[in-house]
């Protein structure tokens, strides 16, 4: 049993978070495991013993999200591995989504997500051990698809702060991993999941039919297997040298490959005007 850990999963009750803990405790590990209602946790995985905690948490809560890292060191009194997994989809055109609704995806997928990061920092520093994994999206590295642009924008933040996390917290012998998933069989598609405009704008074509296809062509139908997901995330903890960048799936594969090869093509196709702005070399 020596090589079982203490897990933190954020988002625990649903989706990837909950093929993941049901793994981990399979596998006897420790978990803590978080959710807006600690009965939809236990609902979904069980009742409460001496290797799984539920804990009720409000992300974007400071002082809840602290009460949590607290019941955790209580409980089990380390933490070894960080999932920060809670977050949800938001489809609409930038016209049509109001403030309220942007800011709202980004407290949850953005903010949520560092405020765990915070208030767990303390502990792994100490431990001077840890690995923060940071659920991100395939659409934290493209995001050329038509009502995605707030959710792109809010796993753009999160590919960037985990890449300066990860220089951050390396000196402390603390790993971290950027996960981009694909299109994975969850209920993320779900119409009571996914969040759309309460104020649609007609003219939007694109976004409609992008909202259409997601909501009742693509949901349970998506290629990826959450449970295959969740064995490569204890795999890649056991690496002695973990990736910074873990895509899954072979759609976020390809799409990758994709914004690599536009990106290649963009800088040469325009490289005498990149490299044009520099000051001039005085004369010797």
């Amino acid at each position: 049993m020596s090589n079982k850990k203490v897990w933190l999963v954020t988002g625990a009750s649903k989706g990837l978070g909950l093929s993941l803990v049901k793994l981990l405790l399979k596998e006897g590990n420790k978990v803590v495991a978080t959710s807006r209602n600690k009965k939809s946790l236990i609902d979904a995985v069980g009742s409460p013993d001496k290797n799984f905690l539920p804990v009720e948490t409000d992300l974007v809560n400071e002082a809840s999200v602290q009460k949590t890292i607290a019941q955790s060191i209580q409980e089990f009194g380390r933490l070894d591995v960080v999932v920060n997994n809670a977050g949800y989809g938001l489809l609409g055109s930038l016209e049509e989504l109001t403030d309220a609704e942007v800011r709202a995806d980004f407290d949850v997928n953005v903010f949520g997500a560092l405020n765990i990061i915070r208030a767990a920092m303390p502990v792994l520093r100490k431990q001077q051990s840890g690995h923060i994994i940071n659920i991100a999206s395939i659409a934290g590295v493209s995001g050329s698809w038509p009502g995605w642009g707030i959710y792109c924008a809010t796993k753009f933040a999160m590919t960037g702060f985990t890449e300066a996390l990860a220089a951050e917290v390396k000196d402390f012998g603390i790993k971290t991993t950027l996960v981009l998933p694909g299109y994975f069989r969850t209920n993320f598609l779900d119409s009571g999941s996914l969040v759309t405009p309460k104020q649609p704008i007609d003219a939007y074509v694109a976004v409609r039919q992008s909202q259409d296809f997601h909501l009742n062509t693509m949901n349970n139908q998506q290629q990826g297997d959450p449970e295959k997901a969740a064995s490569v995330m204890v795999d890649i903890v056991e690496q002695e040298q973990a990736p910074l960048y873990l895509f899954l799936g072979s759609d976020a594969y390809d799409i990758a490959q994709k914004k690599l090869d536009l990106l290649k093509n963009e800088l040469e196709e325009w490289k005498d005007l990149t490299v044009s702005t520099n000051y001039e070399l005085a004369n010797a």
